[in-house]
């Protein structure tokens, strides 16, 4: 049995951050495609953190309150508590990998937090914010 979990455990921690890099690319490609500028991870931070009132006007809220400032850490649901895996690829080997999740949340993590879908740039900062964490 361990001489064939090491090779499958060797391989996942090569194969899933190659994977994150090209799914990655693959969506930055794309925003640019779409008229996206030029990416900024200082942008993507900005905006992680930036309050909006989407839900209620009363009650502003970032990316980082379910998500947390630090993206290698865990998050939380606001309302229903549901536990939310740190978003950082360098902690979580599976994030950034699928472009279809990554669409799916953005639009309605964006819906939710900003009342609108994000921008192809806005979505390209985000993604470079996220990669480098």
């Amino acid at each position: 049995m361990r001489r064939f979990l090491l090779p499958v455990l060797i391989f996942l921690s090569v194969a899933l951050p190659a994977a994150a890099a090209d799914a990655v690319r693959e969506r930055l490609d794309a925003y640019r495609a779409a008229g996206a500028g030029e990416f900024s991870a200082a942008r993507g931070e900005a905006m992680w953190t930036r309050q909006q009132g989407a839900r209620a006007p009363d009650r502003a809220e970032s990316c980082a309150t379910c998500h947390t400032p630090n993206l290698t850490q865990p998050g939380e649901h606001f309302r229903t508590g549901k536990p939310i895996a740190p978003l950082a690829p360098s902690v979580n080997a599976e994030r950034l990998t699928d472009t279809a999740k990554m669409e799916k949340w953005f639009l309605r993590n964006c819906k939710g937090t900003w009342g609108r879908e994000c921008t192809p740039q806005e979505k390209g900062d985000f993604l470079t914010y996220m990669k480098a964490q």
